[in-house]
């Protein structure tokens, strides 16, 4: 992970610093080598880092104006194990003298930068709460910018400024200038506004804003005032868990896009097989003529003209067998079963289909194919039976069914072994004896 990452947003009190000092001991703690750049006047990210602003000799004031080596000007902080540029209230009068520089002005972080760049795997630099001359020097000199956000309406309206001042930038200075992310800090999950704001964020920035959320947590905040990050102040608070969070998501968003940029062609070569693929397979399966889940019987339908009357007494017989009830009559039984296709009771489905038959005259027609309500030759409990209450409809899902009596549903649910919800039944006082 080789990054210069700026943290920056004009708004203040959004958890910059914050973020600055505890991403810098979360990124140590994965023993990479990281610098942290404090460019701020106020001086916080130092405090922070338990060094004392008023007693620096050499800091960031004296980078930017070229009188010292970087070198000479950072601290090492042993206990968290990164290494600080400092900074005081000495960076007002820098930013003073940069602003009556004729040229280059702009570029003076960045040249300071270029000779110990590769002295550290990670470089975050802490911006001011200002769109000023130091922070477009911290833009410049970045490669990325990290945007800690709070979900509230002002720092949502801050946030299209600076993305302003991004671009403006890139145009301009940095054309590798992009956006790290945007992180969401003190977030409070039972405000409604935080959550609105949070998926306002998310609609649109997308992949852009951190899964992970920084919480409001009181360990954060009184951390500064030992001088010591929040991990090693203490390491099983959730704010400082939630900025371990952070940095595993950040080292896998970068192995993810350096997979993507070394196999660009094969992904998508991939991907298009893939595609391929799945599109033949159903194009062919369509031409074949493959039917779908309760339309599999279609065929068999097709080739036998009379299957549809020779399946349709058969159902409703076997629902006065198996029901001991009277059932209605299917619309289209024209013909009565063949002792073939019923096998030994194929006399007793005859009879009750033709006495079934006068209601078929005056009943509606249903124009439900045969294929729908499964075949003969197809075992009734296949298909799933349609819930009813407390109770489920027994044999298949064709239409007869939805006109069987209430003795047919409640004999069908015993012979679909649904007795077991009729303790239930007798405990609600139902009336289950029929």
């Amino acid at each position: 992970m080789k990054r210069v990452i700026a943290i920056a947003n004009q708004k203040g009190g959004v958890g910059k610093t914050t973020t600055a000092v505890n991403l810098a001991a979360s990124l140590a703690a994965t023993r990479r080598r990281v610098l942290l750049i404090d460019i701020d006047p106020q001086g916080n990210a130092t405090m922070g880092s338990g060094v004392d602003k008023s007693q620096i000799a050499r800091g960031t004031c004296d980078v930017l104006l070229g009188e010292v080596d970087i070198a000479e000007a950072v601290l090492s902080i042993a206990e968290a194990g990164y290494t600080l540029l400092p900074a005081n209230e000495d960076l007002v009068a820098a930013e003073v003298r940069l602003l009556t520089l004729p040229i280059a002005r702009e570029t003076k972080l960045r040249h300071a930068l270029e000779a110990r760049r590769n002295d550290f795997d990670v470089i975050l630099i802490d911006c001011p709460p200002a769109l000023n001359m130091l922070t477009v020097n911290a833009l410049v000199a970045a490669e990325s910018v990290l945007i800690p956000m709070q979900c509230e309406y002002y720092a949502l309206e801050g946030l299209t400024a600076l993305l302003s001042t991004v671009e403006q930038i890139r145009e301009a200075a940095n054309p590798q200038l992009s956006v790290e992310g945007v992180l969401r800090t003190m977030f409070d999950p039972r405000n409604n506004l935080a959550n609105e704001v949070s998926a306002q964020l998310i609609t649109h920035f997308g992949d852009k804003v951190f899964r992970t959320v920084i919480p409001r947590n009181i360990r954060l905040a009184e951390a500064p005032s030992f001088g010591k990050p929040a991990l090693f102040h203490d390491r099983e608070s959730r704010g400082a868990l939630a900025y371990l969070a952070l940095v595993g998501e950040m080292i896998r968003r970068e192995e993810e896009e350096q997979e993507g940029a070394s196999n660009p062609v094969t992904d998508e070569a991939g991907t298009g097989a893939r595609a391929d693929d799945g599109s033949s397979a159903h194009e062919e399966s369509a031409a074949q003529g493959e039917p779908e889940y309760g339309a599999q019987h279609e065929p068999h339908a097709a080739a036998q003209p009379h299957a549809a009357a020779q399946h349709e007494p058969q159902s409703a017989a076997q629902h006065v067998l198996d029901d001991a009830a009277e059932p209605e009559a299917y619309s289209d039984a024209a013909e009565p079963a063949e002792p073939a296709a019923t096998g030994g009771t194929a006399e007793m489905a005859v009879h009750e289909a033709e006495s079934a038959a006068p209601h078929a005259q005056t009943g509606p027609y249903d124009p439900t194919p045969s294929s729908a309500h499964g075949s003969s030759f197809e075992p009734v409990q296949d298909f799933a039976p349609e819930p009813l209450g407390e109770y489920s409809e027994s044999g298949t899902e064709d239409g007869a069914n939805h006109h069987m009596d209430e003795d047919a549903r409640f004999s069908g649910a015993r012979d679909e072994a649904s007795a077991g919800d009729f303790p239930a039944a007798r405990a609600a006082g139902e009336d289950i004896s029929r």
